[in-house]
């Protein structure tokens, strides 16, 4: 167990303690589906920021990990990309958003292709935002914390915690803790950063002290591998967490300026969170598990107090994404694929049931694949693909896809990815890479091309 003193847990458990305050705390107004959904969609430019970028970082441990793995390339994977794709979101895309009635993108892809698309990309986003990635990454804090083997029941017990207090409170819950969770995550980290500088000396000096291999901006990794992390920042494009956040902005404007003003933040943050990492490799080679590198230095460099103090920086980095993504996983689940079959049941209700099944499939998930990094990969490589060109088409008539086509265009990427990352399993060994030195994203993207360039034929000889 790590050695806390009772003021860190002290500290962390105020903090459970706020989250259950803040999710039960609302105004006699704060009431009806769109107030759950999206806020009223009055979300003002402070609040917005504060949600996003504290959703957007999420995977912290993640972070870590791919650190501790492909050095500086993290920031070239996991880094750059993304504000790319976030600026162009920002001026293409966050306007349109919040000009379109829809309140999700099922039900924005449903009212642009028919419902059976709306159905066909519902189980998509709800698979694309699964929090799995963020129930293990508690879970992993909460073990270390109390240290103990029983790792299922914490994984079990953290996804219900946070079900409980995401349904009751809705999305107003979620933008409250986030904007706590969005303070404690720079305090953080600006904290740990400087205590890592005055007992292991300047960046510097850590820098000379690094391996040559940590420095590689591929990481070590052919290209091919760091274009497919490229092409997986498309995830921003078809991210509900970006289209709900737009979609409750104030206006487009807050969208706008919200999103511009985030990668700016962002790129603060990652510029921490990589140095603060590169010490740890530089200072801690024996690390056993490299998901707990930044848990590790706090133990070893923070006093009593500040070691609580980051441990919570921790946990409301990924419990900030955690809430959002159950919350999103349930609406899409309950408002947008079971109301139809469900048409006398309240869509609140069907909401918080989604919420709690995501919870489950979550945990399951935890056990099947117990990585973060290969999590994140996975799902990205599998479902981005089939996604991609039918949300482009919502609002950009040029990337719009005949509807006899929709349902393929949705459905057959992502079953050509899957195929190809089971062939990897079935054919090659864990070292081998993916099947014939391709990976599962590549075939699937260009599966999404080919029926769009069918389609795209299709409509030119019905109009000839």
């Amino acid at each position: 167990m790590t050695d806390f003193h009772w003021i860190d847990l002290v500290l962390i458990l105020g903090y459970l303690v706020a989250l259950i305050f803040l999710s039960l705390w609302r105004k006699k107004s704060d009431s009806g589906e769109e107030h759950y959904l999206l806020s009223g969609r009055k979300l003002t430019l402070p609040a917005f920021v504060a949600t996003l970028v504290s959703t957007w970082y999420g995977g912290i441990l993640g972070v870590g990990e791919f650190t501790w793995l492909y050095g500086i390339s993290q920031w070239f994977a996991m880094g750059l990309p993304y504000y790319v794709f976030a600026l162009l979101f920002a001026f293409f895309l966050a306007k349109k958003i919040r000009e379109n009635p829809a309140v999700s993108i099922p039900e924005a892809i449903q009212n642009t292709y028919g419902k059976k698309a709306g159905d066909v990309s519902s189980v998509l986003i709800f698979l694309l935002i699964n929090p799995a990635p963020y129930i293990l990454m508690v879970a992993l804090l909460a073990q270390m914390l109390l240290g103990t083997s029983v790792f299922l029941i914490i994984t079990i017990f953290v996804a219900l915690f946070s079900a409980i207090y995401v349904g009751f409170g809705g999305f107003s819950a979620v933008v409250r803790t986030d904007v706590l969770q969005v303070i404690l995550m720079y305090i953080g980290f600006l904290m740990l950063f400087g205590f890592a500088w005055y007992t292991w000396g300047d960046p510097i000096q850590m820098w000379s002290e690094l391996p040559d291999a940590y420095k590689d901006p591929t990481g070590g990794q052919p290209l091919t591998w760091l274009f497919v992390w490229f092409f997986i920042a498309m995830w921003t494009f078809v991210d509900p967490s970006f289209h709900q956040r737009s979609a409750a902005a104030k206006n487009p404007q807050t969208a706008k300026k919200g999103i511009l003003v985030s990668v700016g933040l962002w790129f603060v943050f990652d510029s921490l969170t990589l140095i603060t990492a590169l010490y740890g490799i530089v200072q801690i080679p024996e690390l056993d598990r490299a998901a707990l590198i930044y848990p590790e230095m706090a133990s070893r460099l923070l006093p009593i107090g500040l070691k609580g103090l980051f441990y919570l920086t921790i946990l409301a980095t990924i419990m900030s994404t955690l809430d959002s993504y159950l919350f999103l996983s349930g609406q899409t689940l309950g408002r947008d694929l079971l109301r139809n079959r469900l048409p006398n049941t309240n869509v609140i209700t069907l909401t918080k049931w989604g919420i709690f099944i995501s919870a489950i499939l979550g945990v399951v998930l935890v056990w099947l694949v117990p990585s973060v990094i290969e999590l994140w990969f996975v799902i990205g490589s599998i479902l981005i693909p089939g996604l991609l060109i039918p949300v482009l088409g919502i609002y950009f008539p040029k990337f719009t896809v005949n509807n006899k086509f929709i349902e393929a265009q949705l459905s057959v990427p992502v079953i050509v990815s899957f195929g190809w990352f089971i062939a990897a399993v079935i054919f090659t060994t864990t070292d081998a890479g993916p099947f014939l030195g391709i990976e599962p994203f590549y075939p699937g993207l260009i599966a999404s091309i080919s029926i769009f360039a069918l389609s795209k034929i299709k409509n030119r000889s019905i109009s000839l």
